[in-house]
């Protein structure tokens, strides 16, 4: 997975952490987790506000549904 696989991360961090309301998340400790993924293999310095804000955002809807 790389930063621009916005929906594959969504799902593996809704998959990850189920009962974790993504509006609490700070976005350190996301992308920490987001690098910690198994199959990510992006350059860490890659991400900024921008890509997560998409994911979490794409997380929201995991979670809703």
């Amino acid at each position: 997975m790389k930063w621009q696989d916005t929906q594959d991360i969504a799902w593996a961090l809704s998959e990850l952490y189920p009962d974790t309301d993504p509006k609490t998340v700070r976005f350190t400790d996301m992308h920490a987790w987001i690098c910690d993924l198994d199959g990510f293999d992006d350059d860490p310095q890659k991400s900024n506000e921008k890509i997560l804000e998409a994911i979490l955002l794409l997380w929201l809807d995991e979670f809703d549904d």
